[in-house]
């Protein structure tokens, strides 16, 4: 495999990722969203602070008052979410992004608001893919073209690294430039005691200004490396306090600049304040605690699958990789004693985590002595490679069936696509399952790069009660439970969803007899069923049908 065909290897995974799961969820939908605001309306003041004068029909038809409300144009105006994020990924994603909406609806690829949806996060998917493609040529030059080919191969075989490149949590943001960052330490020669001074410099630079404005977790993983540099001679304490104060005090004015325009507050700093309110007043806490351990024997072993003893083999082996996952470790460490845990915030030790175990690959799939334990250690290489890959199959076949509120809203734009003046109520399941802004495709704002129908309403008011959705001007719902059918709505069609996976009940039977030979290789490659539930309905009024 040459090092042209790896690299493409990386950004195709990530695009089929995109293809296969187009839908996204609510912890996604900050950035998303704010992108999609970017896109439709602009950066003028009027656009983002203004208030509007609204009916309350609009809003969800209870009573007859009329009320003020803010601007019903930036999304976060209306649903701000526990914490502010910043601006500044949205931004430039929507700013790179353009140019490419404006060649594809030229070229009539992009046809629809949700084709704009493809494109922004085929954008962010080929960020992160060309990091991680600079990342392995690092790997060419330290360690050798066969080692980088192990590298691109056991990261495409994993599920969470390539299904999550191309989605618009802020973490995938902040991945980016911390691999630019490891290809700046870690491309050199494979003798070479250290990376250049400047080299250095930016590679400090580059992930102070990630932890400053995108995640300020990332300082948990620039303060041991900063050290490190500091212990081995590579740097020096003047030099380090230079590149963050220069660089610190920059990125910290460009996002008061930047959020304090968009959120409407002075002075604004999203990453100090998240620190604030989920650290030092444990509010993430409120989104549950794990044990400590829990990085190292859940979330770590989750992330890599069957990669982490390989990798395990590969610092064992060579002592550049175990200087390499110094910084790593002593940040998973640190996380860990933050009672809150998600699997998201160590994702930036997983590439160096990949050059450790593809070392490993290489190493066992090398060896020239002893016939029998040449090929018996190189197919337990393989067999882990090709557990990966069925893990990953399984996992992506689960999560494209985990988006029911994406799937029932672009069934429900199909199914009435010619009707006008359609009022439709989004349930909260439905909005944080994959309803984006970008599928009210029938409804302002109309879209600069193609023309639209714009006479539905789409609406997403929460708690809401059935006798206030009774005498709403609704005209259709995506609700939650059929219930609400009866004699003034109907049931139009059910959305299921993923629910579990179960063994084929024919090879289940046979197993049980000890008759696994009558078992046909059909049934073995059907040996998981995907079981489905319906999760959400369409409804739709009676007198709307007569």
């Amino acid at each position: 495999m040459s090092g042209s065909i790896a690299d493409l290897l990386l950004l195709v995974v990530s695009w089929t990722h995109v293809f296969l799961a187009p839908y996204t969820k609510v912890e996604e939908s900050f950035n998303l969203h704010s992108a999609h605001d970017v896109l439709m309306y602009g950066l003028s003041p009027e656009r983002l602070h203004n208030v509007s004068f609204c009916n309350s029909e609009i809003l969800c038809a209870c009573d007859s008052r009329s009320v003020f409300r803010m601007s019903l144009k930036y999304d976060h105006n209306v649903f701000p979410g526990a914490i502010p994020r910043t601006f500044a990924g949205s931004i430039l994603l929507s700013w790179a992004t353009a140019p490419v909406i404006y060649a594809g609806v030229a070229l009539g690829v992009i046809t629809s608001k949700f084709d704009l949806q493809f494109a922004l996060r085929l954008m962010l998917a080929s960020w992160n893919a060309f990091a991680l493609i600079l990342v392995r040529r690092a790997v060419s030059t330290r360690f050798g073209r066969q080692t980088s080919w192990w590298y691109a191969l056991l990261t495409c075989s994993q599920f969470h690294l390539p299904f999550w490149m191309g989605r618009t949590l802020p973490n995938m943001f902040a991945l980016v430039p911390v691999n630019l960052a490891n290809y700046l330490l870690y491309n050199r020669t494979p003798k070479s005691r250290q990376a250049s001074k400047t080299r250095i410099t930016i590679a400090v630079g580059l992930l102070t200004f990630t932890a400053v404005v995108f995640r300020s977790e990332v300082a948990l993983l620039l303060a041991p490396l900063a050290l490190q540099l500091l212990i081995q001679g590579h740097t020096t304490f003047l030099d380090l306090v230079k590149v963050g104060l220069l660089v610190g005090l920059s990125s910290i004015a460009i996002t008061i600049i930047v959020d304090s325009y968009f959120w409407n507050r002075w002075p604004l700093w999203p990453e100090l304040y998240c620190l604030y309110f989920n650290v030092y007043l444990g509010k993430s806490a409120d989104w549950g605690t794990s044990p400590a351990h829990t990085y190292f024997t859940a979330y770590l072993p989750k992330l890599l699958l069957g990669t982490m003893p390989i990798a395990m083999l590969g610092a064992t082996l060579d002592h550049r990789i175990r200087s390499m996952l110094i910084a790593p470790f002593v940040f998973v460490s640190a996380l860990s004693a933050l009672g809150h845990k998600e699997w998201r915030f160590i994702i930036y030790v997983v590439p160096l985590i990949n050059v450790a175990a593809a070392r490993g690959v290489r190493w066992m799939t090398s060896r020239r002595k002893g016939f029998l334990f040449k090929h018996l250690i190189s197919l337990c290489a393989l067999s882990l490679i090709t557990l990966n890959l069925v893990a990953t199959f399984i996992s992506t076949q689960a999560s494209i069936g985990n988006y029911p509120g994406g799937v029932a809203l672009a069934a429900f734009n199909r199914r009435y696509s010619g009707q006008q003046n359609v009022h439709v109520h989004i349930s909260n399941l439905a909005a944080q399952t994959g309803a984006s802004l970008f599928l009210h495709e029938h409804a302002p704002p109309l879209s600069a790069f193609l023309s639209s129908d714009a006479s539905w309403t789409y609406n997403k008011t929460e708690s809401l009660t059935p006798s206030m959705i009774s005498a709403s001007s609704f005209s259709h719902l995506i609700a939650e439970s059929p219930e609400m059918a009866g004699k003034e709505w109907t049931v139009v069609e059910a959305i299921p969803a993923f629910r579990r996976w179960k063994l084929n009940h024919a090879v289940l039977s046979r197993l049980k007899t000890g008759k696994v030979w009558e078992i046909p290789l059909h049934q073995w490659v059907r040996v998981l069923e995907m079981e489905t539930k319906d999760q959400l309905w369409i409804l739709e009024r009676r007198h709307m049908m007569e």
